[in-house]
């Protein structure tokens, strides 16, 4: 770049600007924790709403196998209760949760298929490590039927999903 334009972008602020670029959930380790950042307001969605851990009425454990199963696989909420949904990858690959209507999870699990290295993180999702556990802690506050599946590319499609009844 030339003198000039690098002066001109200075004075702007440009060059301080970081490169956005890709990286692996392991790169979020050095980002400000819950506790630390300012909170996002949590954002409505059709299936609920992010959940304060404190009020978690209970705890749902959610095995992930290799097998492209979820146990269990059906879970009965009642409206208006936040619960924590422990996912325990007891395979060898890659799993993940995400909650949502039908619709909404095979509109992801089609664009996961197109962009396989997608990162994204939302308070509905568990990406999870080979023997490890991942938590979503989530209010139910709509009632009706959704589903909670792994999106990774050829798991939903063997049939990685379950079923949430809100009443």
């Amino acid at each position: 770049m030339n003198t000039a334009l690098n002066t001109t972008l200075l004075s702007i602020g440009l060059l301080a600007l970081p490169l956005a670029q890709a990286h692996s959930p392991s790169a979020h380790k050095n980002h400000p924790t819950a506790s630390t950042a300012p909170a996002a307001p949590a954002e409505q969605k059709a299936w609920g709403i992010a959940g304060n851990p404190k009020k978690a009425s209970r705890t749902i454990e959610i095995r992930m196998t290799d097998d492209m199963r979820l146990s269990p696989n059906q879970i009965q909420v009642k409206l208006g209760e936040t619960v924590r949904l422990v996912a325990v990858n007891a395979g060898k690959v890659l799993h993940e949760i995400v909650i949502g209507t039908p619709q909404e999870l095979k509109a992801h699990a089609e664009m996961m298929k197109k962009h396989p290295g997608m990162e994204h993180d939302e308070p509905y999702m568990a990406h999870v490590d080979p023997g490890k556990k991942g938590d979503i802690v989530w209010t139910f506050n709509r009632a009706g039927s959704f589903e909670f599946a792994c999106l990774i590319p050829g798991h939903f499609e063997a049939g990685m999903i379950g079923r949430i009844t809100v009443q």
